[in-house]
Formats: structure tokens, C-alpha cells, sequence
């Protein structure tokens, strides 16, 4: 009996049965990403090396300001940006690798790539997080000078160009990919923004211990989103279900569908950021409905749950005696 398979390709969709006439090799994997515009990814590429020059280079701005001026806030700021070239050239590399076609080695093409630049960054992030943790500990213990005007000064131009990074990536496709490396932006801006408030209470009032402090608020609020980025990641490569779907949903629609006997062997998961995938085996009473089926369950997956691989196995009714 033939597996029914469809998937979208350049905006519609097309189902056929492993029973057809046998096609040359080539035509025998599809690439998962025919319905996705084909602008997108060079405009993500491009949109990343530009975030890329940028934050390479005020980093070095900042970087070397910050020793000069003795800024905690300002040092663990130019730190959290070097991770941001870091991650943003990691980022633009996986882009890059998940644009290559499929192959009779990897069918699927490697889209894969994002979510795992999505997992790297977050664990570049989990790093950052902590160095600046301890540092600001040994800071609040042992004050250090700090000169304040020119970290405002830094400061200031740090948060206008963390928000133009943000416009910037805010524009691309919100993959996991991207939000990892938004997550890195908002840090940076976080971290500009510390580095003002300190540089002005230090410039007003002379209280060193302010500068880790407000280091250290910046690294808990940037604990949480990384953590879960770290854990969205880990999910996709585990090949668990989309949050955004409920199998059992999904298994009750498919068995109340007129002609379904019973659904076993249920499978959903996520191919890369917005591309889900589904197999299932399909007990039915009679084959030559199977057809009128196909459709009627690939129209309700796609149109309903935004699947974009269907991969199903009918079967005649098992036996129970």
C-alpha cells in the first residue's frame, strides 16, 4: 500500500503515493523551504553583516574606553558585544549553510544550522552572563574608580547603535536564530543603558558600588530569555512537538475525520524556525477512498496547524480477533 506525502511547493501544495511510476534519484527529495520567499534569505544575510561591521566595530570602541575609564558596566557591555560579532558571524554562517539545496545526503537540506547557531549563541550568552556575574561580585567587594563622562559618552552612542542592530534584525525572519541574537542586542542595550545610569549616579553622587550592581541586574535580566532560548534549541533538535501544537488535538481531528478508522504511530516535530513536519500511520476500511482522504487531511493539517511536511501511511483496518 503507497505512503500518501504532500508538502507546499512555491505557494501551493502536492500530494502523490510511493505506489507512482519510479522518478530519476534527483526528484526524489523536495527542498522544505520551496514555499519560502526567495528574497528572504539574502536580505537576512545582508541585514546580518551589516549588524555584524557595526557592533564589530564599536566594540572595539567600547572595549578600549572602558579599561581607559574603569568601567565594570562599560568592559562587561564591550564584552557582551564581541559576543554579538561572535554569535551575528555564526548566525550569518548558518544562513548561509541552510541556503544549500537537499541532497541524497541530507534530504531535508540543513536548515538545522540555524537552530544550532541558535543553541551555540545561547550558550556564548549563558558564558558572557556569568563573567560578567563574577567580575561584578569581586567589584562590589573592592571598588574601583571610575571615570564617569566618558562612559556616558560611549554609553550613549552604544544604546543608539544597539538600536538600530535591533531595527535591523527586527526586519529578518524571526527564526529562532534571529531571536537569539535580538536577545544579544537588547544585553548590549541593557548594558549601554547601565553603563549610563552608573556613569551618571558616579558623576553625581561618587558611588562606585553602583556600576557591578547595575552589571549584575543586566545579567539576570538577560538569564531568563537565554535560558529559554537554550531550551527552545535543545527542544527542536530533540525533534519534540511544536509548543504551538497539540498532539493529542491533532491525533482527535484526524481520527474523527469520515472514513478514519483509527491513527497510530503519530508524529509531529519541527524541521527549523516556522517549517513543521508530520508522519502518521492511518487505518482505513477501504483503500480506494484513500485519495479523497489525502486531501481532505493534508487541506486540514496545513490549513489548520501550518504543517509543512505530511507524510501518511494508509492502512487497510487491522485484525482485533
Amino acid at each position: 500500500m503507497g505512503l500518501g506525502h504532500s508538502h507546499r511547493h512555491h505557494g501551493g501544495a502536492h500530494s502523490h503515493s510511493a505506489a507512482a511510476t519510479p522518478v530519476a534519484s534527483e526528484h526524489l527529495y523536495h527542498d522544505p523551504a520551496d514555499h519560502v520567499h526567495h528574497g528572504a534569505r539574502p536580505a537576512t544575510t545582508r541585514a546580518m553583516i551589516a549588524a555584524l561591521v557595526l557592533t564589530t566595530l564599536f566594540a572595539a570602541v567600547e572595549g578600549f574606553t572602558g579599561w581607559w575609564s574603569g568601567s565594570l558596566a562599560l568592559l562587561s557591555d564591550s564584552g557582551h558585544m564581541v559576543s554579538d560579532a561572535l554569535s551575528l558571524g555564526l548566525g550569518t554562517l548558518a544562513v548561509w549553510i541552510g541556503k544549500r539545496p537537499p541532497s541524497q545526503r541530507h534530504s531535508y537540506g540543513l536548515q538545522r544550522a540555524e537552530i544550532i547557531a541558535a543553541l551555540l549563541n545561547g550558550l556564548l550568552l549563558l558564558g558572557v552572563i556569568i563573567v560578567i556575574a563574577v567580575e561584578a561580585f569581586s567589584r562590589i567587594t573592592h571598588p574601583q574608580p571610575v571615570q564617569p563622562l566618558p562612559v556616558m559618552g560611549v554609553a550613549t552612542l552604544g544604546m543608539i547603535l544597539n538600536a538600530v542592530n535591533g531595527w535591523i534584525l527586527s526586519r529578518m525572519e524571526k527564526g529562532l536564530n534571529t531571536r537569539a541574537l535580538l536577545i544579544h542586542v537588547l544585553g548590549d542595550f541593557l548594558g549601554s543603558l547601565a553603563a549610563l545610569v552608573a556613569g551618571v549616579i558616579i558623576w553625581q553622587t561618587g558611588w562606585m558600588p553602583i556600576d557591578p550592581l547595575l552589571s549584575l541586574v543586566v545579567a539576570g535580566l538577560m538569564l531568563n530569555s537565554t535560558v529559554q532560548i537554550l531550551s527552545e534549541s535543545l527542544h527542536v533538535l530533540m525533534e519534540g512537538v511544536p509548543d504551538s501544537i497539540s498532539l493529542g488535538e491533532v491525533g482527535d481531528k484526524l481520527t474523527h475525520t469520515p472514513g478514519i478508522i483509527a491513527v497510530h504511530d503519530l508524529h509531529i516535530w519541527t524541521l527549523t524556525s516556522g517549517m513543521m513536519a508530520l508522519s502518521a500511520h492511518i487505518e482505513v476500511d477501504n483503500l480506494e477512498d484513500w485519495p479523497h482522504l489525502l486531501e481532505t487531511l493534508r487541506g486540514m493539517l496545513m490549513g489548520d496547524h501550518d504543517i509543512d511536511q505530511i507524510t501518511l501511511q494508509p492502512e487497510l483496518r487491522r485484525s482485533h480477533g
